[in-house]
C-alpha cells in the first residue's frame, strides 16, 4: 500500500474514532472524553489531507 493511501485511510479512521468518542463523551456528559474526541478527529484530518498532498507530490 502506497504511503499516501494508507495516510488517507489512517485519517478516515482516527476521524470515525474521534466522532464516537465525542458521542461518547456526550452521552456520558464526560467533557474530557468528549475533547480527546474532537482532537483525534482533527488529527485523522490532517492526517488525511497529508496522504492527500503526498499523492498529488508523488511520494
Amino acid at each position: 500500500m502506497k504511503s499516501s493511501t494508507k495516510d488517507q485511510a489512517q485519517g478516515v479512521f482516527h476521524q470515525l474514532e474521534g466522532k464516537a468518542k465525542e458521542i461518547a463523551g456526550k452521552l456520558s456528559d464526560n467533557p474530557k472524553l468528549e475533547a480527546q474526541g474532537t482532537g483525534e478527529r482533527i488529527a485523522g484530518k490532517v492526517q488525511e489531507k497529508i496522504g492527500q498532498v503526498k499523492k498529488v507530490v508523488g511520494k
